[in-house]
């Protein structure tokens, strides 16, 4: 059952007062100490009442919190635990407890890239220790996205500590096209993550255009404290993507209107799973299928997005990346049919 704040801290304050065996604690030094607790961590200072105090005490014995905590009255006026050794925050897990916590050790671990959660690894495995142990047998019901494999990861925190810190980085750096690895001082302003694979925007020192390089093509990396920064002044990270699918996006790009077809067998899909965040239906068609439209920029993502659908969808326009759909495929069907 839900518990609000103060009487989490009432429970508490109960708790710390009865583990405590060198006084006697009797009903008006319970209210009291309870008060004070709410007035120093909640600014409450009207007080509370014995009944409120009463109402606790049983809450603690029941099984409701599954606190089941031993108190007991000796000489018809002071409380205690009747187990010396007792704390509610021993009680153990229950079920549903441990069902939110298995979730969100799961979550954490997705951030394990980065400095601060790594930090809390320890506590991680300790959660992740306790609830294997306390629900043996069972087995997960949420599997994230994930590739152990995937190079790049231990990049993520020198980089975000680069940006939070404004140092530039010392970078050896491959992309796929090129031949061999090339060194360049990098300034960088963003991390990005799509699909399971991260990415960080900046600029080359010497040039004035924005760079999205990928993490996994990263060979060297080092940052240089001492060197001057050069501040972000060409793009809003907070808007910038708003326009785009996927991680391509050059400062000068513009979004266009892209008008699409979808057969009847994919618009369920495109419907529950959209292109992108702008997408509306434009018309829906006698035969069942229908006809979109999103606002974007044209890029790679875009149209490998179109290309996973086959011949599932048709783009009506813009020209240029309907004549692009068309050649590619032409080639498509040239390569099977020659093999």
């Amino acid at each position: 059952m839900p518990v609000n704040r103060n009487a989490l801290i009432r429970y508490k304050t109960i708790d710390t007062c009865l583990r405590n065996p060198y006084r006697r604690w009797t009903l008006e030094d319970l209210v009291d100490a309870c008060s004070d607790a709410l007035y120093e961590y909640e600014g409450i200072d009207k007080g509370i009442s014995k009944r409120t105090v009463q109402m606790d005490i049983q809450m603690m014995r029941s099984e409701k919190l599954g606190y089941n905590a031993p108190i007991v009255v000796y000489d018809n006026r002071y409380y205690k635990y009747d187990d010396p050794g007792y704390s509610i925050t021993h009680t153990p897990l229950n079920e549903q407890d441990l069902k939110k916590v298995s979730e969100a050790v799961e979550l954490l671990r997705q951030f394990q890239g980065f400095s601060y959660f790594r930090d809390m690894g320890e506590i991680v495995s300790r959660l992740e220790d306790h609830v294997t142990s306390a629900r043996m047998k069972t087995t997960p019901v949420i599997d994230f996205e994930k590739n152990e494999s995937l190079k790049g990861l231990d990049h993520l925190d020198t980089i975000y500590r680069a940006i939070v810190d404004e140092h530039p980085l010392q970078m050896k750096y491959r992309s796929f096209k090129a031949r061999s690895a090339s060194r360049f001082v990098f300034y960088p302003y963003l991390l990005k993550e799509y699909r399971n694979r991260w990415f960080v925007y900046g600029l080359k020192r010497g040039s004035r255009m924005l760079l999205n390089l990928a993490l996994d093509r990263i060979h060297e990396l080092e940052i240089l404290p001492d060197e001057a920064y050069v501040k972000n002044t060409l793009f809003d990270p907070a808007t910038f993507f708003d326009d785009v699918v996927g991680v391509t996006k050059g400062i000068g790009n513009k979004a266009e209107k892209v008008c699409f077809r979808v057969v009847p067998e994919e618009v369920p899909y495109v419907m529950t799973k959209p292109i992108h965040r702008t997408q509306r239906l434009v018309e829906e068609l006698p035969d069942r299928s229908a006809v979109f439209e999103v606002e974007v920029v044209v890029n790679q993502e875009l149209r490998r997005e179109f290309f996973g659908y086959a011949d599932g969808i048709e783009v009506l326009s813009p020209p240029g990346l309907v004549q692009f759909m068309k050649d590619r495929l032409q080639r498509a069907v040239e390569r099977y049919a020659r093999e």
